[in-house]
C-alpha cells in the first residue's frame, strides 16, 4: 500500500465537488471525467451518499500488471501507482483491470489518467489539491503508520465493498445500499 492516503468523512461531505474541479484543473483533465464519483441512491426517499474514489495504490496492483507498455508503475519508495505519460499509448488494459474503475481515458488525448494523490505536491510538503480546497474539511490527508492499514481496510469496506450495487428485488434495478441499511 501507499505510504499516503486521503480519507473522506462522509458526515462532513456536502457534495460540492470542489475536489473534482480542482483535480481536473490541476491535471488538465477533460471535463466530464470524474476522479471522485458521488453516487445517488433513490429508494422510497432521496438519499445522496458521496464516495471518494481515489486510487487505492494497491500492494499488488492489477493495473500495473495489465499495462503492456510499462506506463503504469508502482514506486518502490512510497508505494504510489503512477502513470508515465510518455509511455502510455491508451490501450486501456489498466482501465479494464482495475476493479475500482479508477484509471480513466482522457478523451482529449486518448491517454489514461488516474489519481496520484498529487505526489508532486506531497513531495514538497503540500497536501493534495482535493484536500486543500474541501470547504468542510471532509477530506483529510494521512501518512501511514501502524494502524493505517486497518483504517484503510475499514474505509475500503465501508465505501466500496459494502456499498456495491445491490439488486432491488421489488424493482429489479440496481441501487446502492446506504451504510446504515442492512
Amino acid at each position: 500500500m501507499s505510504k499516503y492516503l486521503v480519507v473522506l468523512n462522509q458526515d462532513k461531505c456536502i457534495g460540492c465537488r470542489a475536489c473534482e474541479v480542482i483535480c481536473k484543473v490541476k491535471n488538465k483533465g477533460a471535463l466530464g471525467k470524474l476522479f471522485q464519483t458521488p453516487h445517488v441512491k433513490i429508494a422510497n426517499k432521496i438519499d445522496i451518499v458521496h464516495y471518494f474514489m481515489p486510487c487505492f495504490h494497491c500492494e499488488q496492483p492489477w493495473c500495473v500488471e495489465a499495462c503492456p507498455a510499462g506506463a503504469m508503475v508502482r514506486n518502490e519508495d512510497d508505494g504510489m501507482i503512477v502513470i508515465h505519460d510518455d509511455k502510455c499509448h491508451g490501450c486501456v488494459a489498466c482501465v479494464t483491470a482495475c476493479p475500482w474503475g479508477v484509471p480513466q481515458v482522457d478523451e482529449s488525448n486518448g491517454a489514461v489518467v488516474k489519481c496520484d494523490l498529487c505526489i508532486d505536491l506531497v513531495k514538497k510538503g503540500i497536501e493534495p489539491a482535493c484536500v486543500t480546497v474541501c470547504p468542510t474539511k471532509a477530506l483529510s490527508f494521512k501518512i501511514s503508520n501502524d494502524d493505517s492499514e486497518l483504517r484503510r481496510a475499514e474505509y475500503s469496506k465501508k465505501t466500496i465493498l459494502n456499498q456495491l450495487m445491490q439488486e432491488d428485488k421489488s424493482k429489479k434495478k440496481n441501487v446502492l445500499k446506504h451504510k446504515d441499511e442492512s
